[in-house]
C-alpha cells in the first residue's frame, strides 16, 4: 500500500514552491530602496527611515494608517471569464484609495490567496495583477500568503484579501473637519464599476438579461467581460500631485474614496456635523455601464447612486480660492477632473443632496 501524502490529501508542496519561483521577479518589480527583505522569509522588513532618494525630507511624526478589503464578486466573473489578471489591480485599489483620503502614501502591500486546488498558472496571473498595482500605487508587494484549501473551495475557484499600510505626517492629516460651506467638490472619473455592487450587477446581467460572460452588450459595443472586469482605478499618483507643495489643511479639506455605498454613502463619511453636499446632476458624463445596468434591470435612480460610483471613483472637497489650481494639478497628473458640486451648510447630521441637470 502506497505511503500517504500531503498531495494525496489535495495540498501540494511543490505546486506552492513553483508559484514562489514565479511570483518573486513580480514582487521585486515593486521594491523601493526601503524594502530590506525579499519574498519567501517569515516576514517582510520595511524601514521607515528618510530616504534622499525618495523625499526631500523625512516624516517627523510619522503616523501609519492601514486598510485592509477584498474584490467581492467580481471576482466570481473573473472566474466565469478565466480572467486573472487584472482583479489583483482591484484588489490593491480597494486597500490604497482608502487610505489615500486622510493624505496617507502607500508603503507596502501583503496579500492572502486562498483555493482549493493550486492552480500556478492563475496564481499567478492573480499576483501579476497585484504587483500591477502596486506599481500604480507607488506601494511595495512586501508579502503575502497563498493557501489550499481542499474541500472548502470548489476546484476552480479562489478568493483574496489584501492590506495596505501607509504613512502620513501627523499635522498634514485629513479629516474633513475643516470643511466650511462652499467649498468646491472635485471628482475624478472611475473607469466604470470598480468593485463594487457587483452583486446586482450580476443580478441584472446574468439573472434578468441572461447573458454569459462572453456575450456582447450591445448598448456598451464590448462583452460583459470587458464591461465588468474593467480593472479599479488607482488614484495614488494624482492624490499626490494634488498634495504636494500646499500647506494641505488650506487647500484640500476632505477626500472621500467613492466605493460601496456610491457617493450617497461614502461622502458624509469625511463630513463634519453640519456640512453636507450638494451634488449636480449632469456635471459629469455618467458611465455608460451605470445607464445600461439601470435600464436592464429597472433600478430606481436613487438606488442607482446609493449603490454605484455612477462614473465618480474619487472626490476631493477644495477650498474655493485653490480649486483651480487643484483641478489643473490633477489634470497634469493625467485625470480628468469634474467640477460636481458644493458644500452647504445644514442642520443634523451630514448627507448627500442630488440636484437634477438643469
Amino acid at each position: 500500500m502506497a505511503k500517504l501524502t500531503y498531495a494525496d490529501a489535495g495540498v501540494s508542496i511543490d505546486a506552492g514552491d513553483a508559484l514562489v519561483d514565479r511570483i518573486a521577479p513580480l514582487a521585486k518589480s515593486t521594491y523601493t530602496p526601503r524594502v530590506l527583505t525579499g519574498i519567501g522569509g517569515f516576514a517582510g522588513f520595511f524601514s521607515l527611515d528618510y530616504d534622499k532618494r525618495l523625499f526631500k525630507r523625512g516624516y517627523k511624526n510619522p503616523v501609519l494608517v492601514a486598510s485592509t478589503d477584498g474584490v467581492g464578486t467580481k471576482i466570481d466573473v473573473a472566474r466565469q471569464a478565466a480572467r486573472h489578471d487584472t482583479i489583483g489591480i482591484d484588489l490593491v485599489a480597494m486597500a490604497v484609495n482608502d487610505i489615500l483620503v486622510c493624505g496617507a502614501e502607500p508603503l507596502f502591500f501583503l496579500d492572502y490567496y486562498v483555493t482549493g486546488r493550486l492552480d500556478v498558472d492563475v496564481a499567478a496571473d492573480v499576483i501579476k495583477g497585484i504587483a500591477d498595482g502596486c506599481n500604480l500605487a507607488g506601494c511595495a508587494l512586501l508579502g503575502g500568503e497563498t493557501a489550499e484549501h481542499p474541500g472548502t473551495y470548489p476546484v476552480g475557484e479562489y478568493d483574496l484579501a489584501g492590506f495596505v499600510v501607509g504613512v502620513v505626517e501627523k499635522k498634514k492629516i485629513i479629516d474633513g473637519q475643516m470643511t466650511e460651506p462652499s467649498d468646491v467638490v472635485l471628482g475624478l472619473g472611475s473607469s466604470g464599476l470598480h468593485s463594487n455592487g457587483f452583486s446586482l450587477a450580476r443580478k441584472i446581467v446574468f439573472d434578468i438579461a441572461g447573458l454569459k460572460v462572453t456575450d456582447t452588450i450591445s448598448e456598451l459595443g464590448m462583452t460583459v467581460a470587458d464591461a465588468l472586469l474593467a480593472p479599479t482605478r488607482i488614484y495614488a499618483s494624482a492624490v499626490r500631485a494634488a498634495l504636494s507643495g500646499y500647506r494641505i489643511k488650506r487647500v484640500i479639506h476632505a477626500m472621500a474614496n467613492i466605493t460601496g455605498g456610491g457617493m450617497t454613502e461614502n461622502i458624509p463619511r469625511v463630513l463634519p456635523t453640519n456640512i453636507s453636499v450638494e451634488i449636480q446632476k449632469g456635471s459629469w458624463p455618467v458611465h455608460p455601464v451605470f445607464d445600461y445596468l439601470a435600464a436592464t434591470g429597472d433600478v430606481e435612480t436613487d438606488e442607482m447612486y446609493r449603490v454605484f460610483n455612477m462614473g465618480i471613483g474619487y472626490v476631493l472637497i477644495v477650498s474655493p480660492y485653490y480649486a483651480d489650481a487643484v483641478t489643473e494639478r490633477l489634470e497634469k497628473a493625467g485625470e480628468k477632473v469634474y467640477t460636481i458640486g458644493r458644500t452647504v451648510r445644514t442642520p443634523g447630521k451630514s448627507a448627500v443632496i442630488y440636484k437634477d441637470a438643469v
